[in-house]
């Protein structure tokens, strides 16, 4: 199932990685390049529900499509995050908590369904609360402007990456938690 509609659409969101860095070196008004990414962001953000649920819906979920949707999603926000660290909008602190954390949870995954105990480590809803803000926060920070005449993107954004990075660190204490008596077993024998 490498080509289903869903699994296109898992694979839009890495391919848009470079269209999004590439806009930031386009010659445009630098409102123009902010309002660009910010909406290509948010449109291939929403592809992370929308391929799950045309999945579902078409009954054409797939061991790749498993694999390949949340590595779509890091690939996504740690380029996103990256771009805001190079524009000064967001801190290297913060990039490196996320990134960090988003590496040695795959890792852990990778390990706890290596030796069969990859429910220990399951999606759990502090990590679906953590991918939430930070898709909130990351096209706040690219827009890096005023809504409606009152939303200032950079403080709410600014705000906003710093409670994901809260409970970028609180989701990874769960997971570790959650693995540590398989980990206890493996490295005790």
């Amino acid at each position: 199932m490498f080509f289903t509609i869903p699994t296109l659409m898992t694979w839009t969101r890495i391919v848009a990685i470079p269209l999004i860095v590439g806009v930031f070196s386009a010659p445009l008004e630098p409102q123009t390049r902010n309002l660009i990414a910010t909406v290509m962001f948010i449109v291939f953000a929403f592809t992370d529900w929308l391929d799950g649920f045309l999945a579902r819906k078409l009954n054409q979920t797939s061991s790749f499509g498993a694999f390949l949707d949340p590595v779509a999603d890091k690939f996504l926000v740690c380029a996103s995050l990256l771009v805001l660290v190079h524009l000064n909008r967001a801190g290297v602190l913060v990039a490196l908590i996320i990134i960090g954390r988003e590496i040695a949870i795959s890792a852990l995954r990778e390990w706890m369904a290596q030796i069969g105990a990859s429910k220990s480590v399951a999606v759990h809803m502090i990590g679906k609360l953590k991918t939430t803000v930070q898709m909130i926060a990351i096209p706040f920070l690219l827009y890096d402007g005023v809504l409606f005449g009152v939303i200032d993107t950079g403080v709410w954004g600014t705000w906003l990456i710093w409670l994901a990075a809260i409970l970028t660190v609180w989701s990874m204490i769960y997971y570790l938690r959650k693995a540590l008596p398989e980990i206890r077993a493996r490295v005790v024998k």
